[in-house]
């Protein structure tokens, strides 16, 4: 049960309406991805809690539809 990159950051961004979302799809199989997200949402929270709240976005989605997800999370101007 492939997932397309298209539908994991319309997740995401529904549930994070300010996200910037850059997905990677890394075997071309809709089944790993690599992700990075964007959002002023996650200023103030643990690296943890940042992946929490996308995971949270994607509807326990993952190790169903979607099998892995390297996934990097920022805030705005923290580099």
């Amino acid at each position: 049960m492939a997932m397309a990159a298209a539908d994991i950051e319309r997740m995401i961004k529904e549930a994070l309406p300010d996200a910037r979302v850059t997905i990677e799809d890394l075997r071309g199989d809709g089944d790993h991805y690599a992700a990075h997200v964007e959002s002023a949402s996650f200023k103030g929270k643990s690296r943890i809690q940042q992946h929490q709240m996308v995971f949270k976005a994607l509807g326990g989605r993952m190790g169903n539809q979607l099998h892995a997800l390297a996934l990097q999370t920022s805030v705005p101007g923290d580099s």
